[in-house]
């Protein structure tokens, strides 16, 4: 696996994480806060803009 793969990785186990708001113990709970609320509206408009852009190279155009 090439580095870039292995950077792809790390990126998805750490949107799983943000968006399911596990964290290790002793530490503060942010998963229900405004913050981590525009995070994930934040992280879904990415998602969404990179889907369509795949999407048009995919196709063509």
């Amino acid at each position: 696996m090439t580095w870039l793969g292995w950077l792809i990785v790390a990126v998805l186990i750490t949107a799983v994480a943000a968006v399911t708001g596990i964290k290790p113990r002793g530490t503060r709970h942010v998963a229900r806060t405004g913050m981590m609320g525009a995070a994930r509206f934040v992280l879904v408009i990415v998602i969404l803009i990179i889907a369509y852009v795949v999407y048009r190279a995919r196709s063509g155009g």
